[in-house]
């Protein structure tokens, strides 16, 4: 059984972490149909279903892959700015966040009174009070 599953998906993209959210989103969505809009929601469901499975079996490996790196930049993007909200709560009373031209975040200790930052990613000096 097992040798006949690893035959069939030889050659076939997989599962991956957009394929496994798009199926919990789907599922979120069936839930839903149950109290609301019933058929939209159940048409969306199964829209969701498709795609997750479509994107599993595809043999177009390359352009799976591409929609996994748009997905993963998109959400990198919002997984970043959580994440500094969070550093920022933890450390609001030992340290100082300030932004660079660059958008770089710069994390410097309080109490320090003038200080120049050197930002490492454009090499910017900025001239801040902590």
């Amino acid at each position: 059984m097992a040798l006949g599953v690893q035959r069939f998906m030889a050659g076939r993209y997989g599962q991956d972490t957009l394929s496994r959210h798009t199926v919990w989103l789907a599922l979120i969505v069936c839930i839903l149909s149950m109290f609301f809009w019933r058929l939209p929601l159940f048409i969306v469901y199964m829209l969701l279903l498709f795609w997750a499975f479509f994107r599993t079996f595809s043999r177009n490996i390359p352009k799976r892959r591409r929609e996994l790196a748009v997905y993963q930049k998109f959400t990198g993007r919002i997984s970043r700015f959580f994440r500094l909200q969070k550093n920022k709560r933890r450390d609001r009373k030992t340290h100082r966040y300030f932004k660079c031209r660059c958008g770089a975040s710069l994390r410097v200790p309080k109490g320090k009174g003038e200080i120049v930052l050197h930002c490492p990613v454009c090499h910017a000096t900025l001239h801040k009070k902590t």
